[in-house]
């Protein structure tokens, strides 16, 4: 099963896609694309991992880390798909990672990898754009970095775990204004699914919602606004976004 959460006549509904992508009311009414607003579909704690491709690594001249590389973001950058991105004012490179995002489906504490699993609740797409003129350490990224509003889209949907035989084993693929720039496989994580969730759940207690972000391949590019960015998972989902000035979303803004 897919599920989203999406805003529709101003209230936030839990709603479920179905085998034709459309969007189906608690009630069984079929919604028309363009009549709401897809909201993330989960709420809760974002981890993030850096440098969790080889390939990824190799690219940016870094060797493999010896543990997971974790950072967490707010939920203040969270958007869902068909939303907008905002590119800094006078900034020269912001570019995009496609990522495989966990969701946790029950409380997780002390798990070990073998029942790590278990714990899974489903999957998404994520979208962690980076303002690669901060930074200033790949292994400690800042808040101007990754926190920014607007600037980690996901969805459109959850997938229900059961209906990803393999999580370790999908492709995922990034376009800008159709044209490919980026494309991996989870099969190159440095740190699994089973790792990362043994790992976190040691330093930490996971709630339902948690989100996991695993981390991108190679493929990165410089967005620009107007760019419209696709991102997919095999068997997860395509998400899309579209890129805007800062002064574009200043406007918006104001007008709330």
């Amino acid at each position: 099963m897919k599920s989203a959460r999406i805003l529709f006549n101003h209230e936030t509904l839990h709603v479920t896609v179905n085998e034709k992508d459309q969007v189906v009311t608690q009630e069984g009414k079929v919604l028309e694309e363009g009549s709401f607003t897809w909201l993330p579909p989960c709420d809760g704690k974002i981890f993030v991992l850096a440098i969790n491709y080889a390939d990824h690594a190799a690219e940016l001249s870094f060797k493999a880390p010896d543990e997971p590389l974790v950072f967490l973001k707010n939920n203040n950058s969270l958007i869902g798909h068909n939303q907008h991105t905002y590119r800094p004012d006078n900034v020269d490179y912001m570019h995009y990672e496609c990522e495989l995002v966990v969701v946790i489906g029950k409380q997780a504490k002390n798990v070990s990898v073998d029942d790590a699993m278990d714990y899974v609740g489903g999957y998404t797409v994520g979208n962690d754009y980076a303002i690669r003129d901060y930074l200033e350490n790949y292994y400690r990224p800042n808040l101007r970095v990754k926190s920014r509003d607007t600037c980690t889209p996901i969805g459109p949907y959850l997938v229900d775990a059961k209906e990803v035989k393999d999580p370790h084993n999908l492709v995922l693929r990034t376009y800008i204004n159709g044209e490919l720039k980026q494309e991996g496989n989870t099969k190159d994580l440095v740190f699994n699914i089973p790792q990362l969730i043994a790992y976190l759940s040691d330093i930490m207690t996971l709630s339902p919602g948690d989100m996991i972000f695993t981390g991108t391949p190679e493929g990165l590019a410089d967005v620009k606004p107007g760019d419209v960015i696709t991102t997919e998972v095999e068997g997860v989902g395509v998400l899309k976004n579209t890129i805007i000035s800062e002064t574009d979303y200043l406007k918006t803004i104001h007008k709330q």
